[in-house]
Parts: C-alpha cells; sequence; structure tokens
C-alpha cells in the first residue's frame, strides 16, 4: 500500500476553477493529480533556487575574505563603463 496523506486545501477562487479546467479538459484524471504536478514544479524550482542562493553566499564568502585579505582595487567606473562598451561592440 502506497503512503498517502490526505489533505484538505483552500484555493482563492480563480485557482480552483484553474484545477477544474484541467480536469474539465481531460489534462488530469483529477484535482489532485493537479496539485501534486504543481508541487513537483515547486519542489524542483525551490531546489534550484536553493542551489542559486548557495552559489550566491559562496560568491559573497569569497568576497569578503578577497577584502580581509587586501586583494581588492580601487573602483573604476568609468574603466568599467569602456570595458562593457568594447565588449558590447565585439558582438
Amino acid at each position: 500500500m502506497s503512503d498517502i496523506e490526505r489533505l484538505t486545501i483552500t484555493l482563492p477562487r480563480d485557482m480552483a476553477a484553474l484545477v477544474r479546467r484541467a480536469v474539465d479538459d481531460g489534462d488530469y484524471a483529477s484535482g489532485s493529480e493537479v496539485v501534486r504536478e504543481a508541487l513537483r514544479d515547486w519542489k524542483m524550482k525551490r531546489a534550484m533556487q536553493l542551489k542559486e542562493m548557495e552559489s550566491l553566499k559562496a560568491d559573497i564568502d569569497k568576497g569578503l575574505a578577497d577584502v580581509a585579505e587586501g586583494r581588492v582595487h580601487e573602483f573604476d567606473a568609468a574603466g568599467i563603463i569602456k570595458r562593457g562598451r568594447k565588449l558590447l561592440a565585439a558582438r
């Protein structure tokens, strides 16, 4: 026997209508299938967001370590703009 738990959810009227329409159109056999697929998509999106967050935190930590070790350069906005324009022109 599968490990299934019954939940009761409350949705805004427009979302409930989308679920019913998906079932009525034959895209899904039940509202539960619609919700399960939506949760699988959310789970995958959330995992990607967490991975991106970990990467950003690692970049921040690296930057902070560079600052702490004195591995910094004077901010050169004009140089950055010049380099960006050169990269765009090369496209």
